[in-house]
């Protein structure tokens, strides 16, 4: 992904090396970035900065992620907010969610599964910022609402689209059922998750996937993307 200069990161967490770690990330893959280490700076950070993508971590000094999160959806305008959670506690991601979070990530997460949420919250809610995504034999066009493989536009409904983007987005990551019904169906739907499955199964023929070597099944785990 080749991000259009000027899009901007702020990351607010209170342990420092995960700071610097993270920052020369970003910044290496073109972004622009701004730091704080407590809530507080977070808030006054945002309205000097006016970031498009601000990281949160959950547990910080003087007001926590939680606090930051509702602040910022209520003062700034469209701005999108992944949490970083030390545990994968579903009441911390509803009480996020329910305060307008977008995402969240749990520690300790990889440096790609981090970029591909922010790429995925910015095609989302910035798409005007952002060219075309492409990775490895993948061209996801979200502003056509099209992707296209080895070259050749795969005829995709929308539920498939959003299927595949969220797939690619996130290649190389294992995504469980759960994960992906929340981020594709929503929150909540109330069907039954071999819907996965089905629609899985569908891509398979579309990309002529037969020996399952570009969506691959984990048993028991859920489903990665392999760029080949």
């Amino acid at each position: 992904m080749n991000p259009i200069h000027g899009v901007k990161i702020m990351l607010a967490d209170d342990e420092p090396h995960i700071l610097q770690f993270l920052e020369l990330g970003l910044i290496n893959e073109g972004y622009e970035v701004k730091t704080a280490e407590n809530g507080s700076d977070a808030l006054d950070l945002a309205k000097e900065f006016r970031p498009h993508v601000a990281v949160l971590d959950v547990m910080m000094p003087e007001m926590n992620g939680f606090e930051v999160c509702q602040s910022l959806k209520e003062t700034e305008d469209n701005i999108a907010v992944i949490m970083l959670t030390a545990k994968d506690d579903v009441d911390d991601r509803v009480k996020g969610l329910k305060l307008g979070a977008d995402d969240y990530v749990v520690k300790p997460f990889s440096f790609n599964e981090l970029l591909a949420r922010i790429e995925a919250r910015l095609r989302n809610q910035f798409p005007d910022l952002l060219g075309e995504v492409v990775h490895g034999p993948f061209q996801v066009d979200d502003r056509r609402k099209e992707i296209r493989y080895q070259n050749q536009v795969l005829e995709l409904s929308p539920t498939e689209y959003e299927l595949l983007k969220f797939l690619v987005l996130n290649h190389g990551i294992v995504l469980s059922k759960s994960r992906i019904l929340d981020r594709v169906w929503g929150y909540d739907f109330g069907g039954e998750d071999n819907i996965v499955e089905v629609y899985i199964r569908s891509l398979r023929e579309k990309l002529k996937d037969k020996e399952h070597r570009v969506i691959r099944t984990l048993r028991g785990v859920g489903y990665r993307v392999d760029l080949l």
